[in-house]
């Protein structure tokens, strides 16, 4: 018995081996790719980066301009997160199979998730930059709609995951909606809350310099005006502070997780 499952899981793993294979090998002609060349260019870009691409004291004149640039960044990533997370958590409530208060409500609110989810944050950036053009305000909203997508559509699963006995147990005391809300589904899925809200504060500092580059705002736009403008020591002086600052975010929030889970 045991041979035979054995030997199907080696049956399934070269048939899922081989038609990875396949479509490596499809991709390279389909595009023409020269993998050689791909290769061989990598290590110019790195020999480019080691010789061009670093801090010096020149640069460091501008860390104070770029700390304040972080800053504007850094609090507008855990600003839009954080109301995104309240307006996610409402909608949430109401798309969840264990606590929707109708059908007809779950589904609007799970094609809105859907929606806001799956319209890439460059997008909207673009689309509000139509709107709004490069301002604060539109990097903001841009990081507001990528993260409420993201959160309502995690803190629905994480409501869903949530064992039914207890909500059961209170419906069988004659608990109103709120009771069950407020005293079974949320202390019990709070926790794995905070962990994809951390997650997503932690995405949005990344995806804000991005951002920045678009609408013009934040450490990102400092980052294109220093490459732009052929600054390359001035530019990964930007890089740096970034890989640092979400270093530090990243330790903090794995701190926070292992506290309250």
């Amino acid at each position: 018995m045991q041979a035979n499952i054995f030997a199907k899981r080696r049956r399934d793993s070269l048939v899922f081996f081989s038609l990875l294979i396949v479509l490596t090998v499809g991709s390279v002609l389909i595009t023409q790719y020269d993998v050689v060349k791909g290769f061989t260019s990598s290590i110019k870009a790195i020999a480019w980066g080691l010789s061009n691409f670093y801090p010096t004291p020149e640069s460091f004149k501008k860390l104070p301009d770029m700390l304040i640039k972080l800053r504007e960044t850094v609090l507008m990533s855990i600003a839009a997160t954080n109301i995104a997370a309240i307006f996610a958590l409402f909608m949430a409530l109401s798309g969840s199979r264990t606590t929707r208060i109708n059908s007809a409500f779950s589904i609007i609110s799970r094609g809105i998730a859907s929606l806001f989810r799956n319209i890439p944050l460059v997008a909207w950036a673009m689309v509000l930059m139509l709107a709004f053009s490069q301002s604060p305000l539109t990097g903001y909203l841009a990081l507001f709609c990528g993260s409420f997508g993201f959160l309502t559509r995690a803190f629905m699963e994480t409501i869903d995951e949530v064992g039914s006995n207890a909500v059961e147990a209170l419906q069988a005391t004659g608990a109103g909606y709120f009771h069950i809300v407020f005293q079974a589904v949320l202390p019990s899925s709070m926790p794995q809350m905070i962990s994809w809200l951390l997650y997503m504060i932690e995405t949005n500092i990344r995806d804000a310099t991005l951002v920045g580059m678009l609408t013009g705002t934040g450490i990102g736009f400092s980052f294109e005006l220093y490459y732009t403008g052929l600054n390359y020591h001035a530019a990964s002086l930007v890089v740096l502070l970034i890989v640092i600052t979400v270093l530090v975010i990243e330790s903090l929030s794995n701190w926070i997780r292992r506290v309250i889970l």
